[in-house]
């Protein structure tokens, strides 16, 4: 049971209500309280004009309030009496967020917003924050309501994925739900050159190594989490095509920020962009320390 809040961006959109509902309950599966933030900024190169500097950061100040004030109720009417705390910050949405990071259990946020918070899962800002957030950065998307399905981890068979497999058997133990295992492989350079003849060769050596560099990964897991029941599959194909069918029923999909094989460039490249804008759950992007090469 964590002791650090869940924090949740604010900023009026109903896509961070929604981020809100889902961080409320969260909090309250973790025994822990919930910490609603909304930051707002005086745009850069403003020119001033017919209102001043001043008035624009009074009126936005207000505004953050009023954001809060919903999301307040929203998160009240989500989990009746759930501890909750509200702050504005001048500034920057990612400065703001990578500071609230450092005491936080995890970082929650809706796919799209307004205000401080407009664009920031679109480019390099949501790539930004996710490597430099200090916990795992939850982006509520599809059917946030959905509590019975099972917590699917992308493991990619090396220590990069341990931080991404430790969140996953945790928050399938606090569910109280089973955990999905999905590790991809696919020789695209092989394939390709044999083209139509690839489906006669024998795939079969990779696929055992694959299996057993999954082994490898989960070793372990379940002397620490006797209670959570494991389904692994090893599968030949790309991963976003993986990840995005077993998180069809799924009640939360987890990833790391770091990858080789089937997992390379997870959150720079298209596995990244299809889970965070195709997932029908919610996305936890959990950052990986650095493990060497």
């Amino acid at each position: 049971m964590t002791t650090l809040p869940i924090v949740a961006g604010v900023d009026g959109s109903e896509s961070a209500l929604d981020a809100v509902r889902w961080a409320a309950r969260e909090a309250m599966t973790h025994g822990t309280s919930l910490r609603l933030v909304h930051a707002c900024d005086v745009p850069f190169g403003y020119p001033g004009g017919y209102v001043g500097h001043r008035q624009l950061r009074d009126a936005l100040a207000e505004q953050g309030r009023e954001s809060l004030a919903q999301a307040e109720k929203v998160a009240g009417e989500a989990v009746p009496g759930l501890r909750v705390d509200a702050v504005t910050h001048m500034g920057g949405a990612v400065p703001t967020l990578v500071e609230e990071s450092a005491t936080a259990a995890q970082l929650v946020l809706g796919t799209r917003g307004l205000g401080g918070f407009t664009g920031l899962l679109v480019g390099s800002t949501a790539v930004e924050l996710a490597s430099r957030s200090h916990c795992p950065l939850v982006v509520v998307r599809g059917m946030v309501s959905t509590t019975t399905g099972p917590v699917v981890v992308g493991v990619d068979g090396t220590p990069a994925s341990e931080a991404a497999i430790e969140h996953a058997f945790a928050a399938a133990s606090a569910y109280g739900t089973g955990l999905v295992a999905v590790h991809t492989w696919s020789d695209l350079l092989v394939e390709t050159a044999f083209a139509g003849g690839a489906a006669a060769l024998d795939f079969s050596p990779l696929a055992q190594t694959a299996a057993a560099e999954l082994g490898e990964r989960l070793a372990g897991r379940r002397e620490e989490y006797p209670d959570v029941e494991v389904t692994r599959h090893v599968e030949r194909e790309r991963s976003s095509v993986a990840l995005l069918r077993h998180a069809e029923n799924a009640r939360l999909v987890v990833v790391g920020t770091r990858g080789r094989g089937g997992f390379r460039g997870l959150l720079l490249g298209s596995t990244s962009q299809h889970l965070l804008y195709h997932a029908p759950c919610p996305v936890a992007v959990v950052r990986t320390r650095d493990v060497g090469p």
